[in-house]
């Protein structure tokens, strides 16, 4: 998918709701462990219930992999019903991958090839030659962690080096290497003060946004200071949505969830 058919999927839905697809069969409706496969069956039920509100899904790799074979059956047969039934939608693989040459290349066949997700997260910590074989895939997009929601992201991702915050050199570095026109990058929600920073390296990149809902994040402080004139956000909400209610009405009560953020989404779009 290009970025401008994302651009277009947003204006059409007035939404820029990514809806994170995290599935633990402890948590899910428990009607459904009888189906052959769970995984799946939820995953199907969420997807026709919000697509209509969502511009992009996301599964959580390790979610499918702590499944086994199982599990990364369930993640193929999501992302084909994706592609059959919604194809408009943008898919990304959260799966942090990062190594290097050769490595790289068949993780990116793996996910851009064989499951023929539109993107997939990775790890800057090794550098241009773990991620520029990611960025050789037309059309596909390498969403690189920048700064991230977690507490730990301050050990490192903050710490200043040679008089500037490593987070900032890692934007700034990653706009030099070859393919950087399909870099995306990882924002946390609960990091919103720091967007302002982010906006005057990389203007124009999609920043993906975890931690919105189930995290603290606000949605209102993330748009302030990270929306661009394409809105350049996909804002990521997982528990809040998926596991709005883990009854028979699993499916509608997580639309009604989805269908909160997007109103809210409509209204800030409406006012810029």
């Amino acid at each position: 998918m290009t970025t401008q058919e994302l651009v277009e999927q947003i204006d059409k839905k007035k939404s820029f709701l990514c809806v994170g697809l995290d599935v633990d069969l402890n948590k899910i409706p428990k009607h459904l462990l009888e189906e052959e496969d769970p995984i799946f069956e939820f995953n199907k039920a969420i997807i026709d219930a919000t697509h209509h509100l969502a511009v992009a899904y996301k599964p959580n790799i390790a979610f499918y992999e702590a499944y086994g074979i199982k599990g990364w059956k369930s993640l193929e047969k999501t992302i084909q019903y994706l592609s059959a039934n919604y194809p408009e939608i943008f898919t990304i693989a959260d799966a942090k991958r990062g190594d290097i040459g050769n490595t790289s290349t068949m993780y990116a066949r793996a996910f851009f090839e064989d499951l023929e997700f539109d993107s997939v997260t990775i790890a800057p910590y090794m550098g241009k030659d773990s991620v520029e074989p990611f960025l050789a895939f037309k059309n596909k997009h390498t969403i690189l962690l920048a700064l991230t929601s977690n507490q730990g992201a301050f050990d490192f991702q903050t710490k200043d080096v040679e008089g500037k915050e490593l987070y900032k050199q890692v934007l700034d570095v990653s706009k030099s290497w070859k393919g950087s026109e399909n870099l995306m990058y990882v924002v946390g929600a609960t990091k919103a003060e720091y967007l302002s920073d982010i906006r005057k390296i990389v203007p124009n990149s999609f920043l993906l946004v975890p931690g919105v809902g189930a995290q603290g994040g606000n949605l209102q402080e993330v748009c302030k200071y990270g929306l661009n004139d394409h809105v350049g956000l996909l804002i990521n909400s997982s528990r809040g949505i998926i596991y709005a209610s883990n009854g028979l009405d699993y499916a509608e009560a997580a639309k009604q969830k989805a269908l909160e953020l997007q109103t809210e989404m409509e209204k800030i779009l409406g006012n810029t």
